[in-house]
């Protein structure tokens, strides 16, 4: 026997409820996958400087988020299927699910905000050893010049946050790409503020999908332990 009533109304909307969230496991997973292959931070994180690789935290946060967006996508089917066949078992796995789901994604979110601002930094400290290194005679051996030149090129900046930074561009043109007027040479801005630019507002983009996210597993656990009774209930009777 179906459920009737109210509760056929939980079934339904807990039915939309998880294909929106279906939906927003393909979101995450694709904008997951569009950070992971992104030009400036691949042209980036790629970099060599002599031995030492570009800081990748960053990318463990990416591919933190291509798992949640997989398994997404498998749960808010699994809530679909379990909520049209009334079935408390996978109702009740659903639930499980999201339970581990919601954990993972507080965890996460902590650790991004406790990290948000290392991975610039430690990008910016990449970036000034390699400035320092295309500086000295021997920059060619530690492919520091190359590693400066694709900062710049990509972030289209020029130097650090320092004095030495600032005048780059006026001594070092073989670091800095010429400008087409004065005007534009004094109006480059330096790598630091780049990169900070870079990252916060990926970082935005990436807080402000989680948050939307969680809403929707507070209602859908709340729906589908009500569902859940509901069907329990209408097989008493």
């Amino acid at each position: 026997m179906g459920v009737e009533g109210c509760t056929k109304c939980i079934k339904y909307l807990l039915f939309v409820f998880n294909f929106i969230f279906w939906l927003a496991g393909g979101i995450i997973l694709g904008v997951a996958l569009w950070l992971r292959h992104d030009s400036q931070t691949t042209n980036i994180l790629y970099l060599h400087l002599g031995e030492k690789q570009a800081p990748n935290t960053f990318y463990v946060g990416i591919y933190i988020l291509i798992a949640v967006g997989a398994v997404m996508m498998f749960v808010g089917f699994l809530g679909c299927y379990g909520a049209i066949q009334e079935s408390q078992c996978l109702l009740g796995t659903f639930f499980t699910c999201l339970v581990i789901l919601f954990a993972c994604e507080v965890a996460a979110g902590i650790w991004g905000f406790v990290n948000k601002d290392q991975i610039a930094k430690d990008v910016k400290q990449f970036y000034d050893q390699a400035f320092q290194q295309a500086l000295m005679a021997e920059s060619d051996a530690n492919n520091g010049k190359a590693v400066v030149k694709t900062f710049h090129e990509t972030l289209d900046c020029c130097g650090p946050d320092s004095v030495i930074g600032a005048a780059t561009h006026l001594w070092r043109e073989d670091l800095c790409s010429r400008k087409d007027s004065i005007l534009k040479t004094f109006e480059t801005v330096s790598c630091h503020k780049k990169i900070d630019e870079l990252f916060s507002g990926k970082l935005y983009v990436i807080g402000i999908v989680a948050i939307v996210v969680a809403v929707i597993m507070i209602f859908e656990m709340i729906l589908s332990m009500v569902l859940c009774c509901g069907i329990r209930n209408s097989s008493v009777y």
